[in-house]
């Protein structure tokens, strides 16, 4: 069923919040997701030690992670 929404165009988890036009297709935590936008709710933090950063999403909080280790996972290869 969540698959199908791809092709359907159905868009049934809309954003309530007044003027915001958001609407999920695939699945109820994506707009879960989207509502920590407008709340400023941010449920990740780092674990870093003196590190104050905190993020809505834990894919954010991962990328944010590499200035601390100095990793750099997708480094551009154009000199």
């Amino acid at each position: 069923a969540t698959h199908k929404r791809t092709h359907s165009g159905d868009r049934p988890f809309s954003c309530d919040k007044p003027g915001c036009e958001f609407r999920a297709a695939q699945e109820e935590r994506t707009l879960t997701t989207h509502r920590c936008m407008h709340s400023g709710e941010r449920s990740f933090p780092c674990d870093e030690p003196g590190c104050e950063y905190r993020a809505a999403q834990v894919g954010h909080l991962t990328v944010h992670t590499h200035t601390h280790s100095g990793k750099r996972p997708f480094a551009c290869d154009k000199t």
